[in-house]
């Protein structure tokens, strides 16, 4: 048997690695369309130039890939159950279950409304009737007239046989690649959740983790939907940017940030195909480096309350930038900000006419270094042009008139972007994608999270960027922080729309100016008075309190101030899944750190914070004025006099003066 498995590993490890099913394959497909396969010519192995596939018999591949090597462990998320090393020689989180829960249920609906254009219905398992969770009368209304037009169009098509798709056949569907794959998870629970998949690639620069790509596939019994491949992901995408080898679905989740393969991967997803980039370098994006965000993303990022949105809209702005480069333009479906990264979900189209407008959605920040209040100035803006349609021509310079009622604090502006300025959501999309998680409440281990999060994103005011904090409003006049209710409430009885984000807590997206934000604010001061006489006649606060409201705010707590996912206690923001989770550390070729080192990491952990004050405790440690002889507190010295050598406790190294010199 070992001998067995040292061939099948010596298989995989071929340079082009793409691995067929070690099995016959059986024909599982439940339909088939011969236009599809004839527009692709060589079907689903067309990317394997130079395939080695390995005449295996099915009995002992299967064996092989089912026994557990010395060392393995099971690790098992959604459906799927992982082989992984003792050691950290592949990268794995456990905390970014939402992320790969979120996106087998966006991929599912986009499936779903690709290939019902096709005549095919998808089947997920667990999937009742369809429940459509609407927030508002509109949309109740709109889903209604929904349902009818679907159940005519069933009633005019009752004489076709209707097409099905279900999970872990492989069909004439969606062609899928994960670029960064790691252990394979993601790909393996695409296999086994999402239904419509013609081929799923999973490629990984390392020989070892391509591996395990394999064994993994073999391991869940998904070989004939999943190809392992060791190659350069942006090498890999380049080579499928042709039109018939282009992916419908194309998964990066890299460590740290994703801009390298960014080019390449707008060229290798197909026309409307889907484009799901994650962004774990969030000091860069979140204004900490601006210059360093400039490089990799062509925008400069702000240090802002608001800087977890507009590190999405950075990334949105990097994909259409370089999308038009190639007359592509995309259309954002979903973009969340959570935990410790970004994860937006977006559709690539072609067309050189819209690409002309692309300068239109883009905008450049004005933030004030006093109060943090901001201004948007469009790149460019669209104008009707009679017969010829509408085009896109550069804005005037009109920031300077404009800003004068963010300039309240008189100081500074910081300039930021350029950065998307357009909706970053779906709304329609993400409706959906709520309706099939309600339909199906236990499919994801996340789906309380994942209900609550897209029931805020629903929520969102579309056309509004950026938003504030309560906070930091208060912060600036150095008051009081105003209740969540009485501060939305003031701003609805002042005629303006109000919402919260998925991205911040506290956070009030409104599209009232900011000289309406501050006169409520100066109307709360005047309930809630600060100390004016310690306030500096040069600071911020001490401007903006010195002029008068424009405008008498009311506090009085409206009804519609308190939003439907708050009012349900919905899980909408993360809650502490296990000790030091976050961002893991990159995974190592020679393994990941041993267990002495970690005791030795928790051991010495702020051991320069909590000092030891108690003078019997620092009676152990020598007197580094004695050794030099200028010590002149005598018996009364806390440190000890003792002219023997250092004493060693535990297992770090003391100098004379008591320091720790190595563990």
């Amino acid at each position: 048997m070992l001998v067995w498995s040292a061939r099948v590993f010596r298989l995989v490890f071929s340079h082009h690695l793409y691995l067929s099913c070690a099995r016959p394959t059986k024909q599982t497909s439940c339909w088939n369309f011969g236009i599809i396969a004839a527009r692709r010519g060589q079907g689903t192995m067309e990317a394997s130039q130079g395939l080695e596939i390995p005449n295996t018999k099915a009995e002992p591949s299967v064996e092989a890939a089912t026994e557990l090597l010395p060392g393995e462990t099971v690790v098992k998320e959604g459906k799927a159950a992982i082989l992984f090393p003792s050691a950290n020689e592949v990268f794995y989180n456990p905390v970014q279950e939402f992320n790969r829960d979120l996106t087998c249920a966006v991929i599912t609906e986009f499936a779903r409304e690709l290939l019902v254009q096709r005549g095919v219905k998808l089947v997920v398992p667990g999937e009742e009737d369809r429940v459509v969770v609407s927030l508002g009368e509109e949309e109740v209304e709109e889903e209604k007239k929904e349902e009818e037009e679907e159940e005519e169009e069933e009633k005019n098509g009752a004489d076709e046989p209707a097409l099905t798709a279900t999970v872990g056949e492989k069909c004439e569907g969606l062609r899928v690649l994960e670029g960064l794959a790691a252990s394979g998870l993601r790909s393996v629970r695409f296999a086994l959740e999402v239904p419509g998949l013609q081929s799923i690639t999973a490629n990984d620069f390392s020989a070892k983790a391509a591996a395990l790509i394999a064994r993994n596939a073999m391991y869940n019994g998904v070989s004939h939907l999943i190809q392992a491949s060791c190659k350069d992901a942006s090498m890999l995408m380049y080579e499928m940017r042709g039109k018939k080898q282009r992916y419908d679905v194309i998964d990066l989740d890299p460590y740290g940030s994703p801009a390298t393969f960014l080019d390449a991967a707008v060229q290798a997803v197909s026309d409307g195909g889907l484009l799901c980039v994650t962004c774990t370098d969030m000091a860069v994006m979140a204004g900490n480096s601006g210059e360093t965000c400039y490089s990799k993303y062509g925008s400069v990022s702000i240090k802002s309350k608001y800087c977890h949105e507009m590190a999405l809209r950075i990334i949105l702005h990097s994909l259409d930038q370089r999308a038009g480069v190639y007359q592509r333009y995309i259309q954002p479906l979903l973009s969340i900000s959570a935990d410790f990264y970004i994860r937006v979900f977006v559709r690539v189209f072609t067309g050189q006419a819209t690409v002309k407008n692309s300068a239109s959605k883009q905008a450049l920040v004005y933030n004030c270094t006093g109060c943090g209040s901001f201004y948007l100035q469009r790149m460019g803006r669209r104008t009707s042009n009679g017969r010829h349609g509408t085009r896109s021509t550069s804005c005037k310079a009109q920031v300077f008139v404009k800003v004068d009622v963010i300039k309240t604090a008189s100081l500074l502006l910081q300039l930021g972007g350029p950065l998307w300025a357009e909706a970053i959501h779906d709304l329609t999309f993400v409706q959906k994608v709520l309706s099939a998680l309600s339909a199906n409440p236990g499919r994801f281990g996340t789906s309380k999270r994942i209900e609550g999060v897209l029931s805020m994103v629903t929520e969102e005011l579309e056309d509004v960027p950026f938003y504030y904090t309560l906070d930091s409003l208060s912060s600036s006049i150095r008051c009081n922080t105003p209740p969540m209710l009485q501060f939305r409430s003031a701003l609805l009885h002042a005629g303006y729309k109000v919402s919260l984000s998925h991205a911040c807590k506290n956070a009030i997206k409104t599209d009232a100016p900011p000289a309406t934000m501050w006169d409520i604010m100066r109307c709360w001061e005047k309930i809630h008075p600060v100390k004016r006489e310690k306030l500096s006649n040069t600071s911020p606060s001490f401007r903006i309190l010195s002029k008068e409201p424009s405008l008498e705010a009311c506090f009085t707590v409206r009804e519609d101030a308190n939003p439907q996912s708050r009012r349900r206690h919905l899980t909408r923001f993360q809650e502490n899944p296990q000790a030091f989770w976050g961002p893991k550390a990159r995974a190592k070729a020679g393994g990941g750190i041993s267990d002495n080192l970690q005791d030795k990491r928790k051991k010495f952990q702020n051991k320069r914070k909590n000092q030891i004050t108690e003078s019997s405790e620092l009676k152990k440690f020598p007197c580094k004025k004695f050794r030099k002889g200028t010590c002149t507190y005598g018996d009364q010295c806390s440190y000890s006099h003792d002219s023997s050598p250092p004493i060693q406790t535990g297992p770090g190294r003391f100098s004379a003066g008591g320091a720790l010199l190595e563990e």
